[in-house]
């Protein structure tokens, strides 16, 4: 896919605002803004972070070309000096971000940008269209294909998903989180990722009967036989004419390297348990049965305690769609303002009548504190830029809210990791997106240092996001200064 210009891919208030900023104050003020979320989507127990390479294009590209100016002129909003301001413009600040794959959690910066204030504000909502949107479909994927339980899970949503956008980078995601495939034929191309699929009711239909259908395929494709058998009669007529194909070719000496029936319709945990009885009395024992048909975690879920003795699945409209969470929450704050005397940031904080919509001021990073022991996450600490932590110290974490409660690490009994990485400075791409194969393999990593609890579908452990002592104090002491000026 050609590279586009999306430097318009903006609301008319980040423009609105640059022009303000241009006419009323210091431009080149520099500012610090954090891309965060504040809920896990489908009550899940943490997410995934996705979408940073397709950002890091946007970033690379940001241009304002000549149509993109006249456009703007003809909007007359925007006065000359401020368009001719916009034909030079191109980013020159920092962005850290969280790497691709990457188990994040709520309130925690995933990216975090330092600029100039006009190009800060700027990239506000073509960076949250991305990153929420892929995260989204990431998190989505990876409790579909946890459900699953091992067996592979293909991605087949591109004609159920909002357009060509949302479908291939959606299979982006999907793949990103664990899929071992996808049906979107142009995601296979762009990203250098699998592709799988079957035939349809069609193929059947249009030859004179099932039974030739099924030959013909197998003909064509002896090494992917995949047979829908659905379409007319599934016991008495599709998995009959499967093994009779399935025969024919084990007779003449083909090879059965991957074959086996897809299930589309019907009672699947029924089907697929009368199926497996006549595919092993048959002799085909390890042909695969495969699913599709509205899937999701929990109806997958339920098969598999159903006893259904499918083995694939075909995941389509409730994976690209994320359609009982249809979005990520994702927002953008502003966090600090530098201070051009002393060259010295400048915490800013959002106040909110409700708590968690207050936000974390100051330059922050975030430190991954791991069981030494397990490898596991024991929690996050949101901290700032600076800020030491020597593993040979006790390290005492607390809750930001019911600071009450606390928990002591003994000295030496964990491991911290910084998550944030740079991705931009001034203005220079400094990292290298990995293959989507690479951040697929990266993903179950990092999915690994999860306890189980916290991977549950329903009522998952929460993992907890702390505040340093440090950052703690500096955000009840700005919560303070407002409440004494107000």
């Amino acid at each position: 896919m050609d590279q586009r210009n999306l430097t318009l891919l903006t609301d008319l208030y980040e423009l609105t605002m640059m022009q303000g900023y241009f006419k009323e104050k210091d431009a080149n003020e520099t500012v610090i803004f954090d891309a965060f979320f504040r809920t896990n989507p489908h009550g899940n127990g943490f997410s995934i972070c996705a979408g940073l390479e397709q950002a890091i294009e946007y970033i690379r590209d940001l241009h304002f070309d000549d149509s993109d100016i006249e456009y703007l002129r003809g909007l007359h909003l925007f006065e000359e000096d401020f368009l001719e301001y916009l034909h030079e413009f191109k980013f020159t600040g920092d962005i850290y971000a969280i790497p691709e794959g990457t188990v994040i959690f709520p309130r925690e910066p995933i990216v975090k940008v330092i600029a100039p204030i006009m190009q800060a504000q700027l990239i506000e909502t073509a960076l949250l269209n991305i990153i929420n949107h892929q995260s989204l479909i990431a998190t989505k994927t990876e409790r579909i294909v946890h459900a699953a339980k091992g067996d592979g899970v293909m991605e087949f949503g591109l004609r159920r998903a909002q357009g060509p956008d949302a479908g291939t980078y959606g299979a982006r995601a999907a793949m990103i989180a664990g899929c071992i495939g996808t049906s979107n034929v142009l995601c296979g191309k762009m990203f250098d990722v699998p592709v799988k699929g079957t035939h349809a009711h069609s193929w059947i239909m249009s030859f004179p009967d099932e039974l030739t259908a099924f030959r013909t395929y197998a003909k064509l494709y002896p090494t992917a036989c995949i047979l829908l058998v659905d379409t007319y009669d599934t016991l008495n007529s599709g998995i009959p004419n499967a093994i009779k194909v399935f025969t024919e070719m084990r007779e003449a000496d083909i090879p059965l390297t991957f074959y086996g029936i897809r299930l589309d319709s019907g009672d699947l945990a029924y089907l697929s348990k009368k199926a497996k009885k006549m595919l092993d009395e048959a002799g085909f024992s390890d042909a695969v049965i495969s699913a599709s048909n509205d899937l999701d975690e929990y109806l997958i879920d339920s098969l598999k305690m159903q006893g259904a003795t499918i083995n694939s699945w075909g995941v389509g409209t409730n994976l690209i769609t994320s359609k009982d969470c249809p979005s990520f929450g994702g927002v953008y704050k502003l966090a600090a303002i530098k201070d051009k005397a002393s060259g010295k940031f400048i915490p800013k904080i959002k106040l909110s009548e409700n708590a968690e919509k207050i936000t974390n001021p100051g330059n922050k990073t975030i430190q991954r504190i791991y069981d030494k022991a397990t490898g596991k996450i024991i929690a996050d600490l949101i901290c700032l830029v600076g800020e030491k932590f020597d593993t040979n110290n006790s390290l005492l974490l607390f809750d930001p809210i019911e600071t009450w409660k606390k928990t002591l690490l003994a000295p030496g009994s964990y491991t911290v990791r910084e998550l944030l990485v740079p991705v931009f400075l001034n203005g220079t791409c400094v990292y290298k997106s990995p293959k989507v194969m690479d951040i697929q393999a990266y993903c179950k990593r990092e999915l690994d240092t999860l306890w189980d609890e916290s991977k549950r579908l329903m009522n998952p452990h929460e993992v907890h996001v702390d505040l340093s002592n440090e950052l703690w104090h500096m955000k009840n002491q700005l919560l303070e200064s407002y409440h004494k000026n107000s």
